[in-house]
């Protein structure tokens, strides 16, 4: 904490455990600083991480992240962290045009520097971490300030430096409130909607008795069982061992661990009155008036337009999302449109009399 009080830069990196554990775990935090040293601190050990709290919400140290969304969500929602001034150097890179984003491409395109062979799929909460891992996870956060500065003068000489930095200021200041459990996650499994309603009713047993084992064992759902494997299961509404066990994806060691627990819930399943059955909720589409329609397709026709012109890609131009809020508030002023939810200043300001133009086209 002491030298990292005096930076004005710091990089940033965290590992997860999510390919191992369930729930997942942040499980290491790299960090970094421009004259060479990196700290690799222990969350595991180390619980509270609020002495870092000064160093991140000093708005005159900048934080230095690849890809920063997920490390931000982890110690927002885990440990309370709050951000003042962050650099992300994938959203920089998408502001350049770039569509491959990995930082391994970014270091090898701009510097010429190659990271060590990815560790990505390692168990991070082992310990000890060996010199593969160590040397790994030091060189995420090494070269992160040679890549900004590199980025920082490619975006001032195309004049984008500002929309990347109010970027990441949103970046930095969006919250990572706790996920509500859904009830009907279920219902994601892929042809759960194609199944006749008793199965339905297994599938769903299935879905929440997979979720108790993960958590019991401490492994990802998905290396319990698979969801097409859970489907095939509602499918067949197996009544013994035997019949278990012959269905793809079910294997001798998954009948020997879980058979009766994954029989007991098919039974449970198959069990259900008519009137406790799942029944798949329908959501109508919204009727889009004829005259929002009209200012969708506008907009989508003026981002043809724009993309073609200056080379990003439609969804850093105008995604979607803000394209059918922009039509919604069919804004008549740059001050109208600048008060639509999630529509940055240097959209206002770069294309801001361009779309209400397009808008009040016949």
């Amino acid at each position: 904490m002491d030298e990292l009080r005096t930076a004005r830069e710091i990089a940033l990196d965290t590992e997860g455990d999510s390919l191992h554990h369930y729930p997942e775990r942040l499980a290491l935090v790299q960090i970094g600083l421009p004259a060479g040293p990196v700290w690799l601190v222990d969350p595991i050990a180390i619980s509270d991480l609020a002495p870092l709290a000064p160093v991140f919400t000093d708005p005159g140290r900048t934080l230095v992240l690849h890809a920063g969304d997920n490390d931000l969500v982890h110690l927002k929602r885990r440990y309370g962290l709050t951000f003042a001034s962050v650099f992300d150097t994938a959203i920089a890179a998408r502001f350049l045009g770039g569509k491959a984003l990995g930082l391994d491409v970014l270091l090898e395109t701009h510097l010429g520097v190659a990271l060590p062979p990815s560790r990505q799929k390692d168990d991070w909460s082992m310990r000890p971490l060996d010199a593969a891992q160590l040397a790994y996870a030091a060189a995420d956060v090494q070269h992160l300030f040679a890549l900004r500065a590199r980025l920082t003068e490619e975006l001032a000489r195309v004049g984008r430096l500002a929309w990347v930095e109010e970027e990441c200021a949103a970046l930095a200041a969006q919250p990572a409130p706790e996920r509500p459990v859904d009830p009907d996650a279920w219902l994601g499994v892929k042809g759960a909607r194609d199944l006749p309603p008793r199965s339905l009713g297994v599938l769903r047993e299935l879905f929440a008795l997979r979720e108790q084992l993960a958590r019991a064992a401490d492994r990802p759902p998905f290396k319990i069982l698979g969801e097409d494997t859970l489907l095939r299961i509602a499918q067949a509404l197996p009544p013994d061992a035997a019949t278990l066990g012959t269905i793809v994806g079910v294997t001798s060691r998954v009948v020997g661990r879980w058979g009766p627990a994954l029989l007991g819930a098919v039974e449970r399943g198959v069990a259900l009155d008519e009137a406790a059955m799942p029944v798949i909720p329908r959501h109508p589409r919204p009727v889009i008036p004829g005259s929002m329609s009209r200012r969708i397709d506008k907009l989508r026709r003026w981002r043809v337009g724009a993309v073609e012109r200056i080379g990003l890609e439609p969804g850093v131009v105008l995604p979607n999302r803000l394209i059918t809020a922009v039509a919604a508030a069919a804004p008549r002023t740059l001050e109208e449109l600048g008060a639509v939810e999630g529509f940055r200043r240097w959209r206002v300001e770069t294309f801001g009399n361009e779309l209400l133009a397009a808008l009040a086209a016949p």
